[in-house]
């Protein structure tokens, strides 16, 4: 099982200008995701795919893999499709590319069903919620995942689901955690796929595998790791790093 990770970078943002690019304690936000997907265990390769020449001189000039894409691709899973056909891998891990912190062993549990019997169509990873955290839950930037016993994808919301009409003590909400590890052909498929309803409806891609009868296994971790979406997000990861070099 040969796994890849490909990182989908592209420059415009609509909630933060060239974020990609944004400086984190001396280096571009972009080259810390890359050197944090290099540690991963279980992925033979990282490559960065993007539509940037400015995105790819800041990585080529540190000695990192970058496939030229389409401007034109309308999501992140699209852009790692394209690369991909020319990609040698039996499955790749879409880790996006405002992820500075991500930890190498959260990539290895996305691809650990890959490596185990059964491995699913798509796996991508949740963190659960307590049905107290309502700000989290109500938030519609913040998806949520619900799952069946097996621990298989039953939808993504920005709603809060389950509704609760009866309280119930052993009730957990999930949040997912936007990480996706594919097969091979399944990620082609998906990216040949149109766009969906509820995908369309929830502005959520996954939407378009679970409508189209494709599986997505839940892997649940422990480990909550703030991407990078907002210029407070921004300053946040600043303070963890500034915070994890003084220490």
């Amino acid at each position: 099982m040969k796994a890849v990770i490909l990182i989908p970078a592209r420059l415009e943002s609509s909630r933060l200008e060239r974020k990609m690019l944004a400086d984190l304690e001396g280096e571009p936000l972009i080259v810390r995701t890359w050197r944090q997907a290099m540690r991963s265990t279980l992925a033979e390769r990282v490559v960065v795919a993007t539509d940037s020449r400015d995105i790819a001189s800041v990585l080529e000039e540190r000695g990192a893999e970058v496939v030229m894409t389409s401007p034109s691709a309308s999501c992140g899973t699209e852009r790692i499709a394209e690369a991909a056909r020319n990609i040698e891998g039996d499955v790749f891990v879409n880790l996006q590319g405002d992820e500075p912190l991500i930890s190498p062993d959260t990539i290895d549990l996305v691809l650990s069903p890959f490596f185990a019997a059964d491995p699913p169509d798509c796996s991508t990873l949740v963190f659960a919620l307590r049905p107290d955290e309502r700000e989290q839950i109500e938030d519609p930037h913040i998806v949520k995942a619900l799952l069946d016993r097996k621990g298989n994808a039953l939808y993504f919301s920005r709603s809060p689901v389950p509704f609760i009409r009866n309280n119930s003590p052993s009730l957990v909400f999930y949040r997912h955690v936007g990480m996706y590890a594919f097969g091979r052909d399944v990620l082609q498929q998906f990216a040949a796929l149109p766009v969906s309803m509820l995908e369309a409806a929830e502005s959520l891609e996954q939407l378009r595998l679970l409508e189209n009868g494709f599986s997505i296994r839940c892997v649940v971790t422990t480990l909550d790791q703030p991407g990078v979406n907002t210029a407070e997000d921004l300053e946040l990861v600043r303070s963890i790093l500034r915070k994890e070099s003084r220490s």
